[in-house]
């Protein structure tokens, strides 16, 4: 079984690891985690991160997609 996963980041590449405690460790299905993220993102901004990679195991799927409006 795939497991699907967000990587947050700053900015500048880094990696955010202090996420807000209900976020989900792995999701089942890539329309889980889009869906989740369609829903949490303001937050995830509020919180510190500026973008997110999709992850299916180890492979990007695709990202950095910013949490920013278009500049």
């Amino acid at each position: 079984m795939n497991r699907w996963t967000w990587r947050f980041e700053r900015s500048d590449g880094s990696v955010v690891t202090d996420v807000p405690e209900s976020t989900p460790e792995w999701f089942p299905a890539q329309a889980d985690a889009e869906s989740w993220i369609g829903e949490t993102w303001a937050a995830l901004r509020e919180s510190g991160v500026d973008a997110v990679t999709l992850l299916e195991g180890e492979r990007v799927v695709y990202g950095p997609m910013s949490l920013h409006p278009p500049a």
